[in-house]
Formats: structure tokens, sequence, C-alpha cells
């Protein structure tokens, strides 16, 4: 990774410094941050580690915001080269005089200046708390008494080396404050152990809701220690599922809420296999509703085929920032949002924090407040 890095880094300093047109006066400091940034990004990955140390915290912001910002940077650059060929191909065929020695220099300078701002707006849409987004799911057949019925999902907080208990405590007033009738935690709550982290999660223990907290895992659970956790987040009084599911009544209605591990889970543990079919065996038929707790939407394939009105879940970020939207779709069937596969209908949340780099452009955190109608 590291010959990686300072391969793609020495591309930038190539493709941008000489034609900034100011000499040594941008070259040196331009080669120097490049150089920090390949140094800081895999330093920064493996003091995630350490973040409890104070050191180690600030090696870890410095190398997570160093890899937002270089990510947009080599982006930037890219579809620079990519532009200046399409100027010079055009010009060629058109036998266009074009200023190139202008369009060279500010295209340069506009690359950094662009990824500044970016990086900038990204860290304070990040570190704020997420807004909460409201949805109505229409429901077919839907019993009087779940019209109406609220689910608070929660999901991608990634509690570790930069989100905090002070940040997971603003998430829990957000969350109680919607007064819903339960709360659905959807996997990758953690980055890292029980031991560095359970302080930094335990207001999640004081989520109120008329039915409970329930929580499924992400594929972060099992880097961070699954076993470990599922029996610290019982002990906060969640409701975990694993493959299974518990029938709420509510008002007399009878709703179904299921969940599975994470659609990779049997990499670490085959006892964990996702199964959407056997989280819902021997549910009750007449049940006004079925809903799935899923953290990656992957699962909804096997969802539809079992019988659920509606899959939770989230995973993809959205993206977290551009262009890495454009891409999820290779992996994912869905992005975020409201989506429907035969009558099964699949809301994926962007994530109410987020992975890595404390950066989001153009995909926004949220706390989903999702209403069940009557279709």
């Amino acid at each position: 990774m590291l010959v990686v890095l300072v391969a793609l880094h020495t591309y930038i300093g190539v493709r941008l410094l000489p034609d900034l047109g100011f000499g040594a006066a941008a070259g040196v400091p331009g080669a120097v941050l490049l150089a920090a940034s390949a140094y800081l990004i895999p330093r920064g990955f493996r003091a995630r580690r350490t973040a409890a140390d104070r050191d180690g915290a600030r090696v870890a912001w410095a190398g997570l915001i160093a890899m937002g910002a270089f990510s947009t940077l080599f982006v930037l650059t890219f579809l620079r080269d990519v532009g200046l060929a399409v100027v010079l191909i055009v010009s060629a065929i058109s036998r266009i005089a074009l200023p190139m020695p202008e369009i060279v220099q500010y295209s340069a300078i506009a690359v950094p200046v662009i990824a500044a701002l970016v990086t900038a707006i990204g860290y304070v849409n990040a570190r704020r708390v997420a807004a909460v987004r409201r949805v109505d799911v229409p429901i077919g057949a839907l019993a009087p008494a779940l019209h109406g019925f609220t689910i608070a999902q929660i999901t991608d907080l990634h509690v570790g080396p930069t989100i905090g208990r002070d940040h997971v405590e603003a998430i829990v007033a957000a969350v109680n404050g919607l007064g819903a009738d339960m709360v659905a935690i959807t996997g990758d709550l953690v980055d890292g152990s029980v031991r560095q982290l359970s302080s930094q999660i335990e207001p999640l223990a004081r989520l109120t809701s008329r039915h409970g907290t329930f929580f499924v895992t992400g594929n972060h659970e099992y880097y961070s220690g699954a076993h470990a956790w599922l029996r610290e987040l019982r002990r906060l009084g969640f409701n975990v599922l694993m493959n299974e599911h518990v029938v709420v009544d509510h008002d007399g209605a009878d709703l179904v809420v299921a969940g599975v591990t994470d659609y990779g889970a049997h990499h670490f543990d085959p006892a964990h296999r996702s199964d959407p079919a056997g989280a819902i065996d021997g549910a009750p038929e007449h049940a006004a509703a079925k809903v799935l707790l899923a953290h990656q939407p992957r699962s909804a394939i096997a969802a539809a085929k079992a019988g659920f009105d509606l899959q939770l879940s989230g995973h993809t970020h959205g993206g977290q920032f551009l262009p890495w939207n454009w891409f999820v779709r290779l992996q994912q069937p869905f992005t975020a949002g409201l989506d429907r596969l035969d009558r099964l209908w699949v809301y994926t949340s962007r994530g109410t924090g987020y992975w890595g780099p404390p950066k989001r452009f153009g995909a926004p955190s949220e706390i989903t407040c999702l209403r069940l109608i009557a279709a």
C-alpha cells in the first residue's frame, strides 16, 4: 500500500506542481505536503487501533483527514488530465488556436483549491449531527393500528477514532426527540474493541421508544470482535436479532421484526451465515407487516423471496463523498433512499456517522424516521 500511495502522490506532484507557474515558491511546499500525506495516511490507519491514546488519536485524525483530501485531489488531477487531453484533441481537429498555457496553469491551480474546499465542506458536513430524514412507506393491507407506526433507524455510526461519546450523546438526544415506536440499529456501530469503546457507546443505552431498540450486526462488528460486542450490546438492553424475529404487539396488531447477521458474516463465523428465510421462519401468517433489519442492501433478493414487506439497511454511506457514490452500485443493488424489489420495499440509509475520513460531500448523513402507512 505504501508503494501505491507514493506512486499516486508522485503522479499528482508531477502533473500539478510544474504547471502552477510559481516555481519553487509552490513546488517545494507542495512536494512537502504530498510527502507528508503519503506518510500520514498509512500511519493514521494503523493509529486507529490506539486512538484511545492521545498521541494515537492525533495521528489517526491527521492521517484520516489526509486520506480524504488525497482522494479528492487524485480524482481531480486525473479528471484534469482527461480534460486537457480532450481540449488538445478538439483543438487539433478543429484547428482552433486555444490559449493552452493559460488553460494548463489555471486548471492546475483550480485542482488543489477545489480539493481544499471540498475537504473543508466535507469535514463540516461529517462532524455535525445527522439531520432527521422522514420517509413514508406504503404497506398493502396494513392493519389500521399500524398506520403511522414509526421506526427510528440509525446505522453506520462507526464509533471509533474520530466519533466519540459526545457525538453519540447528540445522536441519542435527536432519536429520543422523535418519540418513535421502535429504534432500529442496522450495523456498523463500532470500529474498535469493547475494551476501547464501551464507554463511548454507553449513551446508546438511553435510547427510548415504545417497543425498544433492535440491533443487527454489520461487517465492522466482525472486524472489531463480534462475539464480545454482542454480549456488550445485550448488556446495554438491545434486542439483538441473529437470524431470528420477534412479534411486536402494537395496539392489537402484530408486527414481525426480524434481523439477520451481516451478509458476509460467515467468513468470520460459519454459524453466523446470514439467513433471511430462517429469520422469518415460524412468524405468524396473519402478521400485519413483516420488517427485516439487514445491514447490506444485497440481502434484499433473499428477503423478497422470504416474504418481507420492508427491509432496512445501511452499509453504503450513500458513497459518503463524490465520486464514490457512483461506484456503490458495482457492489450493492441500492445506494440510498427508498427502492422497490418486487413487493419488497428497501430503505437504504446513507448512514448516521462516517467511516475513515471525516468527510461527507454529496451524501449527507441521516437519522431516518420511517412511518408505515396504508397503501
